[in-house]
């Protein structure tokens, strides 16, 4: 939620609530945003749900590496480039050879 948005909920809110009962809302809502954080780390810590996001991130950066490492495209590149000085070899001993036989 961007900055942007804050401002119109704020306006909203004192809009509907009014100036003199904002702050109480306020007060209320941080409270039960704080309760609902609360729940929810315990609902985690129950559920183990962090150590399988956990696993899982391992799990991702182990398998970018290996996908990284089994990459072929950085073989190909290598081998298309010896492919291409071989045929400008190839290329300069014909037009050598041409060249030779012309002259003889």
């Amino acid at each position: 939620m961007g900055f942007e948005e804050l401002i119109l909920i704020l306006l909203v809110a004192f809009i509907i609530v009014g100036p003199k009962d904002l702050p109480k809302v306020a007060r209320a809502i941080g409270r039960a945003v704080r309760y609902i954080k609360a729940m929810f780390a315990e609902f985690k810590e129950e559920t183990g749900l962090d150590e399988v996001m956990d696993e899982l991130k391992e799990t991702e950066r182990d398998l970018k590496q290996t996908m990284k490492e089994v990459d072929p495209r950085k073989e190909i590149k290598e081998a298309e480039a010896d492919v291409r000085a071989s045929l400008k070899e190839a290329e300069k001993s014909a037009k050598e050879g041409l060249e030779s036989d012309n002259k003889g």
